[in-house]
């Protein structure tokens, strides 16, 4: 990160500003969630914490915006994110994190990037990220939701395969369009865990 990178507290008043209160409040959840977990697992806790507060930094733009500000930086756009625009918000989230945000860790970059499909061979951090999204305390509704966050906190991977099984279970069952990249991920992770 540059030495004169947001801290922490002002990246939290940016998101506040930028952010609905219940989207700012899931935020936060988030943050405070990859934090603990990012000290369960011997992870940068700062790393964890801005990717946390700016993974949804992106929620705000409308589905143009979304489209517009991915093709002006030759960000690809699949089917179901053409469909479902608002998939783009995390790599939407990527570029405003580094341009607005003045974010240049690539790592913090990524896992922003990835939260919402994930992908094969994740990084800790991006692990850390997309599975503080589905567990942190403001979510109510997600399937299993009490034996994944116990999960979290005891295998990272099988936390991470159990809550991509769950979301191709549910678009499957609503008709919903798979992204590919959520197809791939679960697929990679069966393999490398061997179920």
């Amino acid at each position: 990160m540059k030495k004169d990178q947001p801290t922490r507290l002002r990246l939290v008043k940016a998101m506040e500003k930028e952010l609905n209160y219940k989207r700012f409040l899931h935020s936060m959840g988030v943050a405070e969630t990859a934090a603990a977990l990012a000290m369960r697992y011997d992870a940068d806790i700062e790393q964890a914490e801005i990717a946390g507060i700016l993974h949804d930094c992106a929620k705000y733009m409308d589905d143009k915006e979304l489209i517009s500000i991915c093709k002006k930086h030759s960000v690809p756009i699949s089917e179901a994110e053409y469909d479902n625009p608002a998939l783009l918000h995390a790599k939407a989230g990527a570029i405003l994190a580094e341009e607005k945000y003045e974010i240049d860790d690539p790592e913090i970059l990524e896992a922003i990037r990835c939260h919402t499909t994930g992908k094969p061979a994740m990084s800790l951090l991006d692990k850390i990220i997309y599975v503080a999204d589905y567990i942190e305390p403001g979510r109510c509704q997600a399937p299993n939701l009490s034996i994944i966050r116990s999960l979290a906190f005891e295998d990272l991977d099988r936390t991470l395969f159990k809550i991509l099984e769950d979301i191709l279970l549910y678009l499957q069952a609503t008709g919903a369009r798979i992204d590919p990249m959520t197809g791939k991920t679960y697929q990679y992770y069966r393999d490398e865990l061997g179920f």
